[in-house]
């Protein structure tokens, strides 16, 4: 019995991988709604499409660009021009300042010289009128330069001391401190005038009756001059008597304290020859006798 051929009609085609998902295709496929492609097609017909999108972000850089360089060229324009008269006004400033300098340096100079006059008239007035005393009232005062034998005295700050310590020392005890005081070199040097001192220096600042060592915060003043560790006093009297003497008062005994409690350096020894020059400046004053009957009030009163 014959087989009859198998049935070899055309069968439907495959569903697509795709067909769950004709959505996203739909949008895929037709990205721009409908309405705006007949928007834009209306606008090309009618010629008013405009300038494509990259066109138009070129010429508002180039307009951007344009206005930038408008504002550099004018502001160095106008620096330019004002270039001159900044120049002109830091040169008269230049000026001024030197002048001011010259004539704050030519006072300086007359106070100098004036200074040094009124010395000199002071120093011969010392000498004519001290009679035969002349020469040692002009050494008591300081008024003129002395040499001789003496001793040397350098007292110093401790090792490592820390600059930046507190005030000079507020009572007679010793500071928690390797700082050397005003109240120290005082000392030192009413105990080298007890000792038999004829003539003091420190730092070469010769002292007179009347000269006064402060503090002005850190530093050690003497005669309003500031003075710089380490302090060099010189005395001049008769060395080795005057150094041995020096050790025996209670402020060269104060002395060898700070030396042994604070670790302060200090040297002496007797010199030869030690050269003091004469005080900078000079006050000169007269004491006047007292007149019978007169009220004791003004008995302290003195010219100067």
């Amino acid at each position: 019995m014959s087989q009859q051929p198998p049935d070899r009609s055309t069968s439907s085609p495959p569903a697509r991988p795709d067909a769950s998902m004709s959505l996203l295709n739909n949008v895929m496929d037709h990205s721009l709604d409908e309405g705006y492609a007949e928007a834009s097609a209306r606008r090309k017909a009618d010629g008013s499409a405009g300038l494509p999108r990259t066109l138009r972000s070129k010429l508002w850089l180039a307009a951007g660009l344009v206005v930038a360089a408008l504002v550099v060229t004018l502001g160095a324009a106008e620096a330019r021009v004002s270039a001159p008269v900044v120049a002109k006004e830091r040169e008269e400033l230049i000026d001024r300042i030197n002048a001011e300098t010259r004539a704050a340096d030519t006072l300086e100079s007359e106070v100098d010289g004036l200074r040094h006059d009124v010395g000199e008239r002071q120093r011969k007035a010392l000498e004519r009128h001290g009679g035969d005393q002349g020469e040692l009232v002009a050494l008591l005062s300081g008024a003129t330069p002395v040499e001789g034998p003496g001793v040397k005295l350098v007292v110093d700050d401790a090792k490592n001391t820390d600059q930046g310590g507190g005030g000079p020392r507020e009572s007679s005890s010793f500071a928690d401190t390797g700082r050397v005081r005003d109240r120290d070199m005082q000392r030192v040097v009413n105990g080298l005038w007890e000792a038999g001192a004829e003539a003091i220096a420190i730092n070469g600042q010769r002292l007179t009756a009347l000269s006064a060592i402060r503090a002005a915060g850190d530093a050690i003043l003497v005669d309003n001059r500031p003075l710089v560790p380490p302090y060099t006093v010189l005395a001049v009297g008769d060395g080795k008597n005057l150094a041995a003497a020096f050790r025996e008062t209670a402020d060269g005994q104060y002395l060898n304290a700070l030396k042994e409690s604070f670790d302060i350096r200090t040297s002496l020894s007797d010199q030869a020859k030690v050269r003091l020059p004469a005080a900078p400046s000079l006050i000169v004053r007269t004491a006047e006798p007292k007149a019978a009957g007169s009220d004791a009030a003004e008995s302290g009163k003195g010219t100067s």
